[in-house]
């Protein structure tokens, strides 16, 4: 079973490879992942735009390379993650600082650019033959403590980066998941042009 081409998606408009191979799978390799590969992955995300070029992101990664640094940052993802997780060989945590330098006010664009940041690091671990999950379950207070993150910065996401790997080594009741292909809602459900919920006429 290829999960690869069972995940690759079948779009209804031109787009890049590296969109129509991204994915997000469960089942990692324990196969480390090169120092080099993960320069490139955190040097796309440097490269991610960001409101008034803040640069708002912040990671915490770990590999197993270090086991207790992996078993560490595992620690902080919820109990469903690290069932899966825990064979990933590299683990991270993405935070946000809340507030501009310039200014001390609210960045409300910062969760918005942390994404697009860990959005630009999966595509770069597809250009590279990886993947890269992210997640939202973690344990915000437990990484504050256990990193001594600051306050006005917030861990907000888990990512797990790795080569694919077998679904046997899953928990049983999770392998489904990487089996199944995951739809997508089309363009004319989501893009509007006279009012809410109206198509846009370019889309439909």
């Amino acid at each position: 079973m290829n999960l690869d081409e069972i995940h690759k998606a079948k779009a209804d408009h031109p787009i890049h490879e590296l969109f129509a191979r991204r994915w997000s799978p469960y089942a990692y390799s324990d196969k480390p992942v090169s120092d080099a590969d993960l320069r490139s992955l955190f040097e796309a995300s440097r490269w991610a735009a960001s409101s008034y070029n803040e640069q708002p992101w912040s990671y915490i990664v770990a590999t197993k390379a270090d086991p207790e640094a992996h078993a560490k940052l595992l620690s902080c993802l919820v109990e469903g993650n690290q069932a899966w997780a825990a064979i990933a060989p590299v683990l991270a945590i993405g935070c946000t600082s809340l507030h501009f330098k310039h200014n001390g006010k609210r960045n409300a664009a910062a969760e918005h650019d942390l994404g697009a940041a860990s959005f630009s690091l999966a595509l770069q671990a597809v250009a590279l033959g990886l993947h890269a999950h992210q997640m939202i379950g973690i344990h915000p207070d437990r990484v504050r403590e256990l990193y001594k993150v600051p306050e006005g910065v917030e861990p907000l996401t888990g990512i797990a980066v790795g080569y694919l790997g077998d679904i046997n080594d899953l928990p049983e009741n999770i392998r489904g998941r990487d089996t199944a292909a995951k739809p997508r809602k089309p363009l004319a459900e989501f893009v509007f042009g006279e009012a809410w919920g109206t198509t846009s006429p370019q889309i439909g």
